[in-house]
Order: structure tokens, then C-alpha cells, then sequence
């Protein structure tokens, strides 16, 4: 049976990972330290499956690696800190501690006897440089030269720790295949994020209205079921070794606007919009190419945006806006 290791397992995207690589008979290690996540009614289910071991650690301990077991065929570093919120708040946390997970993470890797993938979550903030200084063409190819921002800005930290952590893995001379995440979004994410932010607001308004913040920005978004059957497609294919793939949508494109708009239809409230700022460093539009992508694998999308929020609302409803669950940070 085949044997992976997910660091950040209890999150968001680890979760979703583990449910899809235990229906081809995985067996999944989780590694979190529980500084963001929560262990909720679905992660509990979750480790009662014979085939999960959930283990709670701190993957900054430089004797991680010690730990561990050195028989994973397959490593998915996940463990970062990640959210906008956090990031302008601890920028220099940013830097410091997600260089540290990486390079510890690479060296539960290094032990290993039969690797066969190190998948390195990075990002699509890894273009926003070049988008700010010199224009992206959309949807932006992974081929994109990438430029950094003014060091001085704080949400520069988690950029820059994503573009060095690329350089590391690649120069690791490990196996390695990196995902840009773009704009995933699903149950159990948390509530710092634009999709349930919205939804929340639109549940516990009691002025008739919201606030939406860089309404005219425009993204497209991917459902978390459809984004983890991509990374883990890419994972177990010969051809991605030591390359970049976007991960995301490149059809469903709309502005943040029409998206709070979307969410009020599903909740059927009746509810304006107040358009407000823009948010300081937020990119005015960011739609990936996934070319790339439809080259090695073959994937169709399941959940168009209306069905992915269906579900997601649902879950929040249900577990988090009722208060029966605590919401990842």
C-alpha cells in the first residue's frame, strides 16, 4: 500500500488531499502542529479510518525528521503561513518560519528510501510582482518571469517565501513537482478567506447590506474537490518532475462584486452592497492558465462556481454559522 505524508494535514487543502488519496488506497500520514487547524466533527471522522494517523508535531522542531517514518513514497508540503490577514500582521514570521518548514520537510524527505514525489505548495501571489511592475498576460502561464515587489511591504514576506521555496526545491535534487494554488475554496477553510468572509457577512447582516472590499478586482475561483484531484493527478505522473503547474480555473472569471453578488443569490437575503477600497496589495486580476496542466493530465471539472458554493455555504451553515462547529483560524 502505498504510504504519503502530508505536512499541514489537518487544514484546509490537507483534509480534502487525504479524502481523495484514501479513495485510491493511500495510506496518509498527517502532520500538524494545530496552529490554524481545528480538529472538528470531519477531521474526527477522518482519523477513525484505519488507514489515517494523524500526528500532532511542530514541523519547526529542527528533530522532526527523527520522528518520522522513512518508507513515504510520496511527500505534500502544505504547512505554511498562509491568509492575508496573517501575513501583514507577521510578516517576518512569514519568512522566517515558512523557510523553516520547507527546509525541515525537505530533510524528512531527504531520509526517505523510496521517494517518488516532494509536491511543494507554493502560490499564485508568485506573480504578482511582475504583474504590478510590468503586466501579466492572462491566463498567465507558469513561463511567467516572475519580479518581486518592494521588500519593504509586508505581504511581500509570503511571496518571497513561496518564490525561495520554489528555488530550494528545485536545487534540492529531489523529486519535486510544485503547485501554484489559485484561489481554492471549499469547506473547513476558515473564515479569513474571500468565499466565506462574504458568506458570513451575508448570514449576520442586520443593516441590509455589506461591505465589499476591491469590488472591481477580478479572479476566478476553484472548488477544493476539483483542485486536489489536479495536484494529486500531477503528483503521480513521471512527466511533472522539477516543474511548475498552476492549479485553478481559467474560465469562470468575475469580479468580486458579481461573486458577493452570487452569495446573496444563494442565500436568497435580500442584501446591498456597499463598494468599498481596494485592499492594499491586492492583484486587480488573477486567472491562471492551465494549459500546462491538461497537457499531463486528463481532467474535467466537476463543480462549476454555482455548485461549489451550493456545498460550501451548506457545510458553513450547518457547522459554523450555527456554532456548532470552531472555525479554522
Amino acid at each position: 500500500m502505498k504510504k504519503v505524508l502530508i505536512t499541514g494535514g489537518a487544514g484546509f487543502i490537507g483534509y480534502h488531499l487525504a479524502n481523495n488519496l484514501l479513495l485510491s488506497n493511500y495510506k496518509v500520514d498527517l502532520l500538524d502542529n494545530f496552529s490554524r487547524a481545528v480538529e472538528d466533527q470531519q477531521l474526527m471522522a477522518l482519523e477513525k479510518n484505519d488507514r489515517v494517523n494523524l500526528i500532532n508535531e511542530d514541523i519547526l522542531n529542527s528533530e522532526i525528521a527523527n520522528k518520522l517514518d522513512s518508507d513515504y513514497e510520496f511527500i505534500y508540503h502544505l504547512a505554511a503561513v498562509i491568509g492575508v490577514q496573517h501575513v501583514l500582521k507577521s510578516p517576518f514570521d512569514v519568512l522566517v518560519k515558512n523557510f523553516l518548514l520547507l527546509q525541515n520537510t525537505l530533510m524528512i524527505a531527504e531520509k526517505q528510501k523510496k521517494l517518488k514525489r516532494f509536491i511543494f505548495a507554493s502560490t499564485s501571489e508568485v506573480y504578482a510582482g511582475t504583474l504590478k511592475y510590468y503586466g501579466l498576460k492572462f491566463p498567465t502561464i507558469e513561463k511567467t518571469p516572475l519580479t518581486i515587489n518592494e521588500l519593504s511591504e509586508a505581504r511581500s514576506s509570503y511571496m518571497l517565501s513561496k518564490i525561495y521555496g520554489e528555488a530550494m526545491c528545485l536545487q534540492s535534487g529531489l523529486p519535486i513537482t510544485i503547485v501554484r494554488p489559485h484561489n481554492f475554496y471549499g469547506p473547513r477553510m476558515g473564515l479569513s478567506h474571500v468565499v466565506p468572509e462574504l458568506m458570513k457577512k451575508t448570514v449576520e447582516s442586520k443593516t441590509g447590506s455589506i461591505d465589499v472590499f476591491s469590488p472591481n478586482h477580478k479572479r476566478t475561483f476553484s472548488y477544493i474537490k476539483d483542485a486536489v484531484n489536479m495536484i494529486q493527478l500531477l503528483a503521480e505522473s513521471k512527466l511533472t518532475i522539477g516543474k511548475a503547474y498552476n492549479i485553478g480555473d481559467d474560465r469562470e472569471e468575475l469580479r468580486i462584486i458579481e461573486l458577493a453578488q452570487k452569495i446573496i443569490d444563494l442565500i436568497d437575503n435580500k442584501i446591498n452592497i456597499n463598494c468599498l477600497s481596494t485592499t492594499p496589495g491586492s492583484p486587480e486580476r488573477r486567472i491562471p492558465s492551465i494549459k500546462k496542466v491538461n497537457q499531463v493530465i486528463t481532467y474535467v471539472k466537476k463543480y462549476p462556481l454555482e455548485e461549489g458554493l451550493k456545498e460550501t455555504f451548506n457545510w458553513y451553515d450547518k457547522y459554523i454559522f450555527s456554532g456548532n462547529e470552531k472555525s479554522a483560524i
